[in-house]
């Protein structure tokens, strides 16, 4: 009997994601599609050498079509349920976005079990590869180029979540999910995750997905996803950028604190420089400060007292005076989480000094700087 419901399990979980991909066709006739004995071609059968990465749900490999165009060929993994219904609403969400600062999607291939997505090839992968922990490089990024990087991020999602109808969420901002073209210019990528926002819903109640360390705390602990959290992740991310240190590793000061609360303990100390990342060469101190500070309206334990994309774009052009007096402890939180659990199944909790309580009242995050 543990057999046979053994049995039956499996049929309803490929009968599920048979489904997801069955319609996945259905919204691909817009988009340009590609037969896998072309990606095959393309990629040299899928040749180890040419594998640039991994994400949750497949690889990714280099590949070069036959009219020369370089693209990146993400595999989808053929018996993933969760893995089919992202591929379907990764299409569904980018097959008509284009901005600067987001990857383009160039095609797909639907075939047999086979279901690959192919986007446009970043020289420099992510800035995962480039800047943090055991998968860095020999290239070397100066204050200058992470400045461009912090703003070309902060543009994509400002366009995502207030430029196009209906808005975005991502989800899954973190630095893996950054790639580099040859000039170091970012493209957000990985929309699997995300989450179409119509202009009169304040919030979703979701299961929570993303990445721990990148996590806002409200939607960690009660599945409550709003644009928020995009924002507090491009928080932490910007501290990455700048300390060249991993957020979700506890590796920081001399207690091995989180990134985060590492980076709010040297700001109380005023010794927040101490955070800068000593390969980062020259850098102007004041301009460094206030990216820093930036990162802390953005991950703000409260989300109403964190600023839109918007905002951040113009704190980070110079346009906007901070008002830090408005400024209080992050949210940070320790411990680990199933990602794809419900919300109460988390057990993640706040760090001590942080306050979690929602305001009603409006926060003045900024001031207008007189010409």
């Amino acid at each position: 009997m543990v057999c046979s419901c053994f049995r039956s399990s499996i049929v309803e979980r490929r009968s599920g994601a048979q489904a997801h991909l069955d319609e996945a066709g259905n919204s691909m006739r817009n988009i340009n599609q590609f037969s896998y004995n072309e990606l095959r071609s393309a990629t040299d059968n899928f040749h180890l050498r040419n594998k640039i990465g991994r994400g949750g749900f497949g690889t990714v490999y280099k590949g070069t079509l036959k009219n020369g165009l370089q693209v990146a060929v993400k595999a989808l993994s053929a018996e993933s349920r969760q893995g089919a219904r992202e591929f379907l609403n990764e299409i569904n969400t980018i097959s008509n976005v284009r901005h600067p600062n987001l990857v383009e999607l160039v095609g797909c291939c639907v075939e047999g079990a086979n279901r690959i997505l192919l986007y446009e090839y970043l020289r420099n992968n992510s800035l995962d590869h480039v800047l943090l922990g055991r998968n860095s490089t020999n290239i070397r990024l100066d204050w200058g180029r992470r400045a461009i990087i912090c703003m070309g991020i902060a543009k994509g999602l400002s366009f995502l979540h207030e430029e196009l109808t209906p808005h975005i969420v991502h989800r899954d901002i973190k630095a893996s999910n950054i790639l580099l073209d040859e000039e170091f210019n970012p493209k957000i990528g990985d929309f699997g995750l995300a989450k179409l926002f119509p202009d009169d819903i304040t919030h979703i109640s979701t299961r929570i997905a993303g990445t721990t360390g990148y996590l806002a705390p409200e939607y960690a602990l009660g599945g409550q996803l709003t644009m928020k959290a995009d924002v507090y992740s491009f928080g932490v991310l910007i501290l990455e950028i700048i300390s060249g240190r991993s957020s979700s590793k506890a590796n920081c000061g001399e207690m091995q604190k989180f990134l985060l609360e590492w980076a709010w303990e040297l700001h109380k100390e005023e010794k927040l420089l101490d955070l800068v990342d000593p390969n980062i060469g020259e850098f102007s101190e004041e301009e460094v400060t206030r990216y820093m500070k930036v990162a802390f309206f953005c991950t703000q334990a409260a989300a109403n007292r964190r600023p839109l994309m918007s905002q951040v774009v113009d704190m980070l052009s110079r346009k906007i005076r901070l008002n830090e007096k408005e400024l209080t402890s992050p949210g940070f939180f320790q411990g680990s989480t199933s990602l794809g659990a419900a919300p109460s199944s988390s057990k993640m909790s706040l760090g001590e000094s942080t306050s979690y309580q929602v305001s009603s009242v409006p926060i003045t995050i900024t001031q207008v700087t007189p010409r």
